[in-house]
C-alpha cells in the first residue's frame, strides 16, 4: 500500500499505521477490484457518479475507488455527489467541508422529497421504497446534466445478502441487488463495487479513518422494517456458525438453473435419457 504522504490520496491521510488497518484496506481495495473486472464495470474514459450519503460505506465506496484510481487501476473520472433530501437536522454542511478538504471534485443537489414522503406515505408505514425511487430518479437526472454514464451505489455483500432475503420472504422470487444492471431508460448504469465487501469492513475502515458519519434519521428511526428483522435473523445465523454470510453470498455467485424450478431458466421439457432419440416436445402429452 502507500503510505507515504506525498504518494497518497488525501482521502487516506492520517490512515492507521497498524497491521490491522492495512491488512483490512488490503482486503477491501481487492475485493472491490475483484467485482469491478468481474463485473464488468470499466468503460475506459468514462464518468462515475459515486453517490455519497455520508454513511460508512458510501465514505468506503469514495476512499476505495480514489485509491484505485491514484494506483492506476481504474481509468474513470469520479464525481461524488451528495443528495440532500430535505431531512430535518440533516448537517448540510459536513459533506461540502469534507469533499473540498479532501479535493475531490463533487456535486451537492438539493431536493426536498423528505416533505414528499412525509406527505404521500401514511403515519405508521415506513418511508423506504418511495424515499428510494424520488432519490434514485434525482441520481439519474444528475448524472445526465454531469455526462456521466454510471451511477456508483455503496451496497455492501450484507446489503445484497439482506435483499436476497427480503425477495425470498416476502416477494415470492428469487432476487437480489446485482452488483452491475443498466436502469429502465436505458442510458446508465448502475454499479455496486462494494458487492463482495462484507458491513463490519466497511465500517472499521470508515471508523477507522475517523471520516464525519451521518446517520439516516428518515427510515432508520422506524421500527419493525423488513430489512432491520432479516437483518437480525442473519446476525443469528452468524453468531451461531460465523462465515455463515460468506458461504450463503458464495451461493449466489453459483447459481443452477437445473436444480431449480423456473421453466423460463432452465428447458425442462426437453430433457431426454441418455441414448433415447429427443422427440418433438409436441408429441409430449400434456397433463391436464
Amino acid at each position: 500500500m502507500l503510505d507515504d504522504a506525498d504518494e497518497i490520496h488525501p482521502l487516506f491521510h492520517g490512515a492507521p499505521k497498524s497491521t490491522e488497518f492495512k491488512k483490512l484496506r488490503k482486503r477491501i481495495v481487492q475485493q472491490v477490484r475483484e467485482a469491478v473486472e468481474q463485473y464488468g464495470m470499466i468503460e475506459r474514459d468514462a464518468r462515475w457518479l459515486v453517490c455519497l450519503s455520508g454513511g460508512k460505506d458510501s465514505y468506503t465506496l469514495l476512499a476505495i475507488l480514489h485509491e484505485l484510481k491514484w494506483r492506476g487501476l481504474l481509468p474513470v473520472d469520479l464525481l461524488a455527489c451528495n443528495l440532500d433530501q430535505g431531512q430535518p437536522g440533516f448537517p448540510a454542511t459536513v459533506l461540502p467541508e469534507f469533499l473540498e478538504r479532501m479535493g475531490v471534485p463533487h456535486r451537492i443537489e438539493y431536493q426536498d422529497t423528505y416533505s414528499i414522503v412525509t406527505d404521500k406515505i401514511p403515519a405508521g408505514r415506513t418511508f423506504c421504497a418511495l424515499c428510494s425511487r424520488l432519490r434514485r430518479g434525482n441520481l439519474y437526472r444528475v448524472a445526465r446534466e454531469e455526462g456521466c454514464s454510471a451511477v456508483v451505489l455503496g451496497h455492501h455483500r450484507d446489503d445484497i445478502l439482506e435483499t436476497f432475503f427480503m425477495n425470498l420472504f416476502h416477494g415470492g422470487r428469487l432476487a437480489t441487488m446485482p452488483p452491475k444492471l443498466v436502469n429502465e431508460d436505458g442510458d446508465l448504469f448502475v454499479y455496486r463495487p462494494l458487492a463482495h465487501v462484507a458491513e463490519e469492513d466497511c465500517d472499521r475502515f470508515a471508523r477507522a479513518m475517523n471520516y464525519p458519519i451521518i446517520p439516516c434519521d428518515l427510515c432508520g428511526s422506524q421500527d419493525g422494517l423488513q430489512r432491520q428483522q432479516v437483518k437480525a435473523i442473519l446476525d443469528g445465523w452468524e453468531k451461531t456458525r460465523p462465515g455463515r454470510r460468506q458461504v450463503m453470498f458464495r451461493a449466489l455467485m453459483n447459481a443452477r438453473p437445473s436444480h431449480l424450478l423456473d421453466p423460463d431458466l432452465f428447458d425442462f421439457r426437453s430433457l431426454a435419457r441418455s441414448g433415447a432419440i429427443a422427440e418433438n416436445s409436441t408429441d409430449i402429452p400434456i397433463l391436464r
